[in-house]
């Protein structure tokens, strides 16, 4: 089924996000997702879910449709996707975020308790306490000296930027169907008929380089609902943190002691993937989100 389009907005930006099913469904699913990503990385994971279920993915502030307006940090991307979820009139609906789209699930979640029975937190950069304050260590002094500030930003179509990842890692290890959702939607067209990133390189470089700013550690023992943290092979975070570091993301930014810091949390260590599980496994993260709903068993319309 193909999703509805839509837009929201809010007090400072307009969000685009795609809706797939009844919105008088009994279950409902909010999916944010991850930094230099859009909504419809999400498709296969949804795909994989059961045909009652709805499921809402957003385009983040800066990326996909969503409109390109500053401030890029993390606080302010989650204060768009609180706005949102309030005019969505959820309740009890299971949340999933990837990457910094879990990081800012959490503090959608603290905002709006009763939208949420159960957060799925992929892999979510919520790093140790003890880094969050220390400038230099994950952030760069200038955007233009991020390395993703230099990625390559025009393609003359989904299928060159396609042939020219499908072999390159990480890409190579994700689904081939996932590949092509990331290609195919993540280009806007252009009027000379090229296409752009629809996260453009230096936004995307902005955004990382406000990861170690926003520290949610006060908020976490507040959220109160279930909440499964899924993390890939454990970083060294003694390590000194260069460049190449900061961006390997064959293992996992996320703290090893998150889910103990919430009062229901779950660890689900799963060293066999990279940092990119949606991408390698949307059926598993499909049933996660299945046997989410079964475990808070969930009543009501969703709404």
């Amino acid at each position: 089924m193909s999703p509805r389009e839509c837009r929201f907005s809010g007090s400072d930006v307009t969000l685009c996000y795609f809706d797939w099913g009844d919105s008088t469904a009994s279950r409902t699913v909010l999916l944010f997702h991850a930094t230099g990503f859009h909504a419809r990385c999400w498709d296969q994971v949804i795909a994989a879910l059961p045909p009652d279920v709805r499921a809402i993915a957003v385009d983040l502030r800066g990326h996909g449709r969503s409109e390109k307006r500053a401030p890029y940090t993390w606080s302010s991307i989650a204060g768009d996707l609180v706005e949102l979820t309030r005019s969505l009139e959820l309740h009890g609906a299971v949340g999933v975020g990837h990457s910094m789209g879990g990081h800012c699930l959490v503090q959608v979640a603290h905002a709006l308790p009763a939208s949420f029975s159960h957060l799925i937190l992929v892999d979510p950069v919520i790093m140790p306490p003890e880094v969050y304050g220390l400038r230099g260590r994950h952030a760069f002094d200038n955007v233009e000296d991020h390395p993703v500030a230099r990625r390559r930003g025009i393609w003359t179509g989904w299928r060159e930027m396609f042939d020219r990842f499908v072999e390159r890692h990480p890409y190579s290890l994700w689904r081939r169907e996932v590949l092509e959702d990331y290609c195919r939607h993540g280009l806007l067209p252009l009027s000379d008929g090229t296409f752009s990133l629809a996260c453009p390189p230096e936004v995307e470089a902005s955004i990382y380089m406000a990861n170690a700013t926003t520290n949610v550690y006060d908020l976490i023992p507040e959220v109160e609902v279930p909440v499964t943290v899924m993390r890939a092979r454990t970083r060294d975070f003694s390590a000194p943190a260069t460049a190449e570091a900061r961006m390997d993301f064959s293992t996992s930014p996320t703290w090893p002691g998150l889910a103990a810091a919430f009062p229901h949390g779950e660890d689900l260590y799963l060293p066999e993937l990279t940092h990119f599980m949606p991408m390698q496994e949307p059926q598993m993260l499909a049933a996660r989100i299945v046997a989410a709903f079964e475990s808070t068993k969930v009543a009501g319309s969703g709404r």
